[in-house]
């Protein structure tokens, strides 16, 4: 039998809960040395390449200097975000604009019109209401802590180094000529970032407070609209100052304490300024919605914590080593993979889902996306650090009034999760948005790997109402024909160049519906309670992915996929039928190695997103194509690109694309241990001799 006719029979012939794992057997993993030769290491202003340190919950941005010195000069690079899960704003709205109002009626055939929140192309208040909801609230960024009054030109002898496995950014330079030495961490617990500074300068540090731009895609610091905002430091002793910063009705506090400086003056509406009294000092700021006394740790404490904390991170999760490997890619593939460990942990593990940019900078306001929760967070379950993960999905716990609201209003049992949203849950407006539904089986996919993570049925009965009314939505989406199939309709897919009023049936959404309707009912049988039979006659009958030629469709009604530049542009979404999900009863094996071959071969790589690759890799592997598997995770492309600091770039708009990351770490996991059922040792990676890689903790994909 031939490896890839072996993947195929181990996928196809096992049941939905396997739990077996390709195992890695070999000597244990120095995982600190692994580490430490991928720590990035910047010898020159370079605003692609600032450093960030974070806990999830809250993260800091910082320049060469180690603090936020130079925001102007990095706004277009990777800025310098201090930006928390808490911190939003919203502009005054004083033609009381309600969201009823972004509300428009589709008929998408099922008897009844479907009310979305949508942007509006006519002047008035329904444009103006959803270009309002869709613009509010937006993500602050808190505040810019950095030296006061330097030049980029002042710089020199740059040596700055991030150490993941402490936690810390240590940054040594120079400023005309006079060493200074800086290092930055933040508490693993608490929104509060430290810094230890040496001088004999004794250079002024300044906290500067932005007021928002409301922009689409930016570092959300206008800093020329001091009179809409004010700053105050509303309480101060020898060794620490409370300030608050208020616009319009939001407000929050930062905490300021220090060793050897003098205490902070405002120098400006809102600009504090803190001068060191002391060759050596420290400086730690706390941000909170809250007022709050000033016993938070020292420096030092910070220092300590975060060192705990990152060794603990390091020492307990899944690792791939590939310094075995003669393969010339194999470091910059493990480059990839260890950043993109670290920037995850600091930039997408905390109470709300994840933004595309984390905590770096906003994009889309700062508003997350729920179709790419999946693509941020699917990877902590497997690499052993679920407790991440754990985090974040209470939030759907939150919104479940919400999503209940939103299926409601369209006619649906159930819950139907919304896009894009903020905190509160409330959709904002879109042409596209409001009609994506491949977010909606994350919850159930999310979910079940936690469960498998521990085999833990505590997750079963914390979740099991969310996964049931989530299935309950997606059943009654699903309508059935004449021809008796349950079909998908009236929706934008993955592959977003389609549109909701002419698909039907998109390969991904149609795999992804049963996946999560058959994993539903396991949630049920693990609860003791009965299937429930219409949504196995649901499975049983969903529409098989359509193909013409011997290749699957974008859609059904995408009869021109393969001729048409728009749908062979965008996502390949046609692949994530499988490799993100298992084989299943709706695919060809033989039809889907076609297209895939296809795409391989044809697609316009140069129109796609960062994780298109990781997408295209995971088909491979489950196919039995690992060079190629490869291949696509390090394709020379430009939304494939991974900056020093690990970010994946997109574009001059996307300099961060955080869903890249994610997707990469999801691939490697498949491509190390598998799949439920899987009997070939590392089934992802050429079996050439050029790939010997070893790895720990990491779990096998359903």
């Amino acid at each position: 039998m031939t490896f890839k006719n072996l993947l195929y029979a181990a996928t196809l012939t096992l049941p939905l809960q396997g739990f077996v794992a390709c195992q890695n057997a070999s000597a244990a993993i120095d995982r600190q040395a692994l580490v430490e030769r991928n720590n990035p290491h910047v010898t020159a202003i370079d605003t692609m390449a600032s450093l960030s340190v974070g806990n999830g919950e809250f993260a800091v941005t910082v320049d060469v200097t180690g603090l936020q010195s130079f925001p102007g000069l990095y706004s277009k690079g990777v800025p310098l975000g201090t930006q928390s899960q808490w911190g939003w704003h919203s502009f005054p709205n004083p033609k009381d604009l309600k969201f009823e109002e972004t509300l428009k009626d589709y008929d998408f055939g099922r008897g009844r019109m479907e009310p979305y929140s949508v942007q509006f192309k006519e002047k008035g208040r329904n444009n103006d209401a959803a270009n309002w909801y869709r613009v509010n609230p937006h993500r602050l960024h808190l505040g810019a802590l950095g030296f006061a009054g330097l030049n980029p030109e002042q710089i020199s002898d740059i040596d700055q180094t991030l150490d993941m496995w402490n936690g810390e950014i240590r940054s040594d330079f120079k400023v005309d000529g006079a060493p200074v030495s800086v290092r930055t961490y933040v508490h693993p617990e608490k929104d509060m970032v430290a810094a230890t500074i040496k001088s004999e300068k004794r250079l002024t540090v300044a906290l500067r407070l932005p007021y928002p731009t409301g922009g689409h895609c930016d570092d959300a610091c206008n800093w020329n609209a001091d009179s809409l905002h004010v700053t105050e430091i509303i309480a101060s002793d020898a060794n620490h100052a409370l300030l608050r910063h208020s616009l319009d009705s939001t407000s929050y506090y930062i905490n300021l304490a220090w060793t050897g400086a003098e205490t902070p003056v405002m120098t400006g509406r809102n600009t504090a300024t803190i001068t060191p009294t002391a060759d050596e000092w420290t400086i730690t700021a706390t941000f909170s919605p809250e007022a709050t006394d000033n016993t938070n740790p020292t420096a030092s404490e910070t220092r300590e914590a975060a060192s705990a904390y990152w060794t603990g991170f390091w020492k307990n999760g899944g690792v791939v080593d590939f310094s075995n490997c003669t393969d010339p890619r194999a470091s910059e593939l493990e480059r990839r993979v260890v950043l993109s460990q670290y920037l995850l942990a600091i930039q997408c593990a905390g109470s709300t889902p994840p933004q595309e940019t984390g905590l770096t900078y906003n994009s889309w306001f700062g508003k997350f996306h729920m179709e790419m929760i999946w693509w941020h967070q699917a990877q902590f379950a497997l690499w052993g650090h679920q407790d991440l993960l754990n985090r974040t999905l209470p939030w759907y716990e939150s919104s479940a009034d919400v999503a209940r609201s939103i299926a409601e209003r369209q006619g649906f049992k159930g819950l139907r999760w919304m896009k894009m949203t903020d905190p509160s849950g409330i959709e904002a407006p879109s042409k596209v948005g409001s009609f994506l539904i491949w977010q909606q089986p994350h919850l159930i996919y999310l979910a079940e790997l936690l469960y498998r993570a521990d085999n833990d049925s505590t997750v079963v009965d914390r979740y099991y109402d969310l996964v049931q009314g989530t299935a309950e939505f997606m059943a009654d989406f699903a309508d059935k024909d004449s021809l008796g199939r349950y079909t998908l309709k009236g929706i934008i897919p993955a592959q977003e160049t389609l549109r909701a009023a002419e698909t039907v049936n998109p390969p991904f959404e149609l795999s992804y519906w049963h996946f999560a309707l058959n994993t539903a009912q396991k949630w049920r049988e693990r609860k003791g309670q009965p299937r429930v039979a219409e949504w196995d006659e649901i499975i049983a009958n969903l529409s098989p992915l359509a193909a013409k030629d011997s290749l699957y469709l974008a859609a059904e009604t995408a009869p021109e996929t393969y001729s048409d530049i728009r749908l062979t542009s965008d996502h390949m979404a046609v692949l994530a039928a499988v490799g993100i999900l298992p084989h299943s009863p709706l695919v060809k094996p033989d039809i889907m190695d076609n297209t895939f071959d296809w795409v391989y071969d044809n697609w316009n790589w140069d129109k796609t997103w960062g994780w298109d690759y990781p997408t295209t890799a995971m088909n491979a592997v489950r196919l039995g194509h690992p060079e190629k598997a490869i291949n696509a995770l390090l394709m020379d492309k430009r939304t494939n690109t991974y900056l020093p600091n690990g970010h994946n770039y997109q574009d001059d708009r996307l300099r961060c694309y955080l869903p890249g990351n994610g997707g990469l770490l999801t691939a490697v996991a498949l491509m190390c241990a598998g799949w439920d059922g899987c009997e070939v040792e590392n089934p992802g990676f050429p079996k050439d001799g050029t790939w010997d890689v070893r790895w720990e903790g990491i779990k096998p994909l359903p």
